[in-house]
């Protein structure tokens, strides 16, 4: 079954139609590789895709041990390699919520499932994705 339909606008532009939702998402070429800029690249997407796989096996694991990490938020940083052009690394980097008081078992835990998620274990491994975490 198909889940996302993807449509060339031109100008280095695509929209991406989720299938089962319709929701849609619009990625422009970048500034440095000859695009606009007004939208998520297709590489930033990849860099999002990583954070939110790792941020979504945490909310699970999190949910099935009574663990409140509600209002935790991530902040990305992608960083290009060229020869060939690619994602050299990702950064991900998880603030958890300060009012929060968490055991050290419980950090631990979370920590613990950051590498075993779908998008984490389907990248190259000459990906570098290195993870921070902020209690």
């Amino acid at each position: 079954m198909i889940t996302i339909e993807t449509k060339y606008l031109g100008d280095l532009r695509t929209e991406n139609v989720h299938l089962q939702s319709g929701a849609k998402i619009v990625t422009d070429a970048p500034c440095d590789n000859r695009g606009k800029g007004q939208s998520f690249s297709p590489t930033d997407l990849l860099a999002t895709a990583l954070g939110n796989c790792i941020m979504t096996i945490m909310g699970i694991k999190a949910m099935d041990n009574g663990i409140d990490i509600v209002g935790t938020r991530l902040e990305i940083t992608k960083i290009m390699a060229n020869d060939p052009r690619r994602v050299a690394e990702v950064i991900v980097e998880f603030f958890f919520p300060e009012n929060k008081s968490y055991s050290e078992e419980e950090r631990k835990l979370i920590e613990s499932v950051a590498g075993s998620s779908p998008v984490p274990l389907s990248l190259h491994p000459d990906l570098k994705q290195t993870i921070k975490f902020n209690w």
